[in-house]
């Protein structure tokens, strides 16, 4: 009795180990690869806009320049700073707007960047997790997505620059 016992214990954990052998190495097609990658590159193209955008607002703000906005930066969040500093009430809304405004922005790329995953026509969830995970645990797939990447940023860079 005890040796069909194990023999039924060793028999289901075989199977088991065999069932996550092949999930570990469900194989990712290079179509895959590409479309994970084309998602990334769009959210990196739409943070990078959004960050520009909050960029100018900083460099042209009505009430703070740039370089009072890095100072009350440091300060912010310590009142004894802020005080130090002598941030008016005026500036203290103006940063908390920014503050806002990143914050927006923040939400914006998020939600970008789930609709992009949840589109089956883009991406796909399932597809999402697979290369995700692989993504995270095999330095071979890191490097061609990060090289597919890179490839389309390039592509995306070379777009933007005007006609010589």
């Amino acid at each position: 009795m005890k040796k069909l016992t194990l023999l039924a214990v060793l028999m289901i954990s075989l199977f088991s180990l065999n069932a996550y052998a092949q999930e570990a190495t469900e194989e990712i097609t290079d179509e895959e690869l590409m479309k994970f990658a084309a998602m990334e590159d769009s959210v990196t193209a739409f943070y990078e806009m959004k960050n520009e955008e909050i960029f100018e607002m900083i460099k042209n703000h009505e009430v703070i320049e740039p370089a009072r906005y890095n100072e009350i930066k440091a300060a912010w969040g310590d009142d004894a700073k802020l005080s130090a500093i002598n941030i008016t009430a005026e500036e203290k809304e103006a940063y908390q707007g920014i503050l806002d405004s990143m914050e927006s922005v923040k939400q914006e790329v998020t939600d970008l960047k789930v609709s992009l995953i949840k589109d089956e026509s883009v991406l796909g969830v399932p597809t999402y997790n697979k290369v995700n995970k692989a993504y995270k645990e095999n330095p071979e797939i890191k490097e061609k997505v990060d090289s597919l990447t890179a490839e389309l940023k390039e592509k995306r860079s070379a777009e933007k620059e005007p006609e010589a």
